[in-house]
């Protein structure tokens, strides 16, 4: 799963990566949590197969648990956080999502908790470039009564070879390229998105062990993403 993740960078370095120029402010964050809202870029205006417009990208701050349109209960998003890849084509939760309301979050990094014997050790997974990610996720839009929600999902796929020693599950991370090709409303084939979705076997990803204090959902700060030198038994927690 992807349950926490950082994202830092600054406008610059999203206009350089993914050609995204926005007027959007936000802060830069290291410990964001479901429930919280983030940053993400979808196409601007419904994203339905019959729309005849001109392919273009906002930004929009979304809250991170997906809580569908039918949903009686907006509690729902605290269990929606990730979305497996394997099913969103046809889980109710996504489905209608997955063909329509599609969109990118970014990040510089995030956090898993690799298993050693008897604890969890909260793990920092990052691009060895230095560049911020993209990673793949669905919107919705929610109303009820007096309230509307904009909300959010994660999607993630089987983890790749260079992130299995942390964790079984890793979130798509997509190449810019690719990234403009899912948010596109013209990208309506399933096959073609689920192509999308396939995460190359590489090691662009590295990872280290980082202070527990990322545990408390309430810290934030640069200090949490720091590399720890060694782990306890002496040995480096992830490949440099």
């Amino acid at each position: 799963m992807c349950g926490r993740f950082a994202f830092h960078s600054p406008k610059e370095a999203i206009n350089r990566v993914f050609g995204f120029d926005f007027a959007l402010e936000y802060q830069p964050r290291y410990n964001i949590a479901p429930s919280q809202y983030i940053l993400a870029f979808r196409h601007s205006g419904e994203q339905t197969p019959d729309t005849a417009s001109d392919f273009s990208i906002e930004p929009v701050m979304l809250q991170w648990g997906l809580v569908p349109s039918w949903a009686k209960d907006p509690g729902i998003g605290h269990r929606m956080i990730n979305a497996r890849r394997e099913t969103i084509d046809h889980k109710p939760a996504f489905r209608a999502a997955f063909r329509r309301r599609r969109c990118v979050i970014l990040a510089d990094g995030f956090y898993e908790w690799r298993r050693a014997e008897d604890r969890k050790i909260p793990t920092y997974i990052t691009m060895k470039s230095g560049e911020p990610f993209a990673m793949a996720g669905l919107w919705e839009h929610w109303e009820g009564g007096s309230s509307t929600l904009l909300t959010c999902t994660i999607i993630t796929t089987a983890a790749n070879h260079a992130l299995a020693p942390v964790h079984d599950r890793m979130p798509v991370i997509f190449s810019p390229e690719n990234a403009a090709h899912w948010i596109d409303p013209d990208t309506d084939s399933r096959t073609g998105l689920q192509q999308l979705l396939d995460t190359p076997d590489n090691d662009a990803l590295h990872y280290w062990e980082v202070s527990r204090d990322v545990n408390n959902p309430r810290t934030d700060g640069p200090n949490l993403i720091q590399r720890l030198p060694t782990d306890t038994d002496g040995t480096i927690a992830g490949p440099a």
